[in-house]
Formats: structure tokens, sequence, C-alpha cells
């Protein structure tokens, strides 16, 4: 794709599923990636690995942080803009799931939820946005957000409210920063085969949801990786505040 080699790729949430996905194919393309993750370091350390394989010149860097920190976001990018030398490409796509009826919803899970997926968003989107400015450089934010950005999930109703917000804090930080040369986008997936849906390990309910998705299939991780290096691209340099929805026509069809 044209315009990512050499490119410098922060992502969040990267040791598994759609951001370890997106990390591979930046680094197919030439980038450089930061593989941030919190919690148990095997799974990013054995990306770093992967991803020295496919382009050992890309310096890939470890970036632990929880990014519903302040503090820890002002460290992370630091440490990635000092090691990288600068940075070209934000892919904010850490989140979390919680699982529950609405009236019955813990308001500590609903904080931990809205904190990843929003909160620890937008301190990302900030501290990207506030790189490029200093260094007056144009630059690309690319946010994975959900199908549930638009259609109602209540057994999922943190996770639909920050995915809503998502879609709206792109919009806004795109409207801002147009005129500055940066591009603020998402990726919207349908049902994909990643950790978040252990559900899908049941072969019942992933023929549940196969039947529902016109193309017959979930996703794989791969194919909204595809999704993400497109649109921080130049391939997509005249695409801003729009959230691309990647969900093998689930969109359009009957309610699952």
């Amino acid at each position: 794709m044209r315009g990512l080699d050499g490119k410098r790729v922060l992502i969040t949430g990267a040791g598994t599923g759609i951001g370890r996905a997106a990390a591979v194919r930046f680094a197919e393309e030439g980038a450089s990636v930061a593989v941030n993750f919190i919690g148990d370091p095997e799974p990013a350390e054995a990306l770093i690995e992967e991803l020295t394989g496919i382009n050992p010149a890309g310096g890939h860097v470890l970036a632990p942080a929880d990014i519903s920190d302040e503090d820890a976001v002002d460290s992370l990018f630091a440490g990635v803009v000092q090691a990288f030398d600068g940075l070209d490409v934000l892919v904010n796509n850490a989140a979390i799931k919680a699982v529950d009826e609405p009236h019955e919803a813990h308001i500590v899970d609903f904080d931990r939820v809205m904190n990843v997926n929003l909160r620890g968003a937008f301190l990302c989107a900030q501290a990207a946005i506030q790189h490029f400015i200093d260094v007056k450089q144009p630059g690309v934010i690319v946010s994975t957000s959900s199908m549930h950005e638009v259609v109602p999930m209540p057994e999922a109703i943190a996770y639909q409210m920050s995915k809503a917000g998502l879609g709206g804090m792109t919009k806004s930080l795109a409207l801002r920063y147009a005129r500055d040369g940066i591009r603020i986008v998402a990726v919207g997936p349908g049902a994909v085969q990643t950790p978040m849906n252990p559900e899908f390990e049941n072969p019942q309910e992933l023929r549940r949801v196969e039947r529902a998705v016109p193309m017959g299939r979930v996703a794989r991780p791969e194919e909204i990786a595809a999704v993400i290096a497109f649109l921080a691209s130049d391939e997509a340099s005249y695409i801003t505040g729009q959230t691309v929805f990647a969900d093998g026509g689930l969109m359009i069809n009957r309610p699952l």
C-alpha cells in the first residue's frame, strides 16, 4: 500500500486479536510497530519476534501501558517517540467488553469499559495530535470502533455506548484538525473471530451468527487489519471523519 513503508506506528491493545493482526500487516507493509499491551507480556513478546522476522529493519518495540491512565499515556508516547524518533500513525485498538443486563450492570464494570474504550482512546488521540502539531507534520489516527457504534447492543451497554462515543470523537477531532493535515478515521467491524468473542467457540452460537451474516461467515482479524492499514495509508488520503464498516453485510440484514 502506498505510504506505509517506513512509517512509525503505535497500536494499542496489540497483543491479540485485531491489534495483533494489524501489527503484522503494518510490518508486512514496511512499517515500524510499537506494540502496546497490558498484563501478560508473553503474547506481545512473541509478536515482536514475529514482526522482526517480517521486517527486521523496523526496530519494533514493546510499549506496555494502561491507556486509561493519563500519566501512563504520557510516558507511553514519550517512550515511543524517543524509540522511533517520531510517530506517524496511531491505531486506537485497545478495548474490553462487559456482558450484563443493563439494569443489573455494575457501575465498576461500566466505568472500566468506558475508561479503556473511550477515555483511553481519547487520551491516546490527544497525545498523538499534540505530537503531530509539535513537529508540524501530518499524521493519521485509526480507531477500532464496531458496528455497535450505530447498532444497539443491550447485553453490553457500556461497550455499545463507548463505541458510539468513539464515532463521535472521530468526527469531532477530524473536523477540528483536518487543516493541520491530520486524518482521523475509524473501522467498524461486525462479527470477528477474536478473544473478545469467546462465544464463537460454541459451534451453535457461531452458526447462529453466520446465518445472520449475508456473507455467511464471521471475519478473520486479518480482514479488519487490512482495512486499518488501508485507512492509514496514502491510498485513503482523502478520507477523514468517517467510520468504515467491515461487517460482511450484517448491518443491512435482519437483526440477529
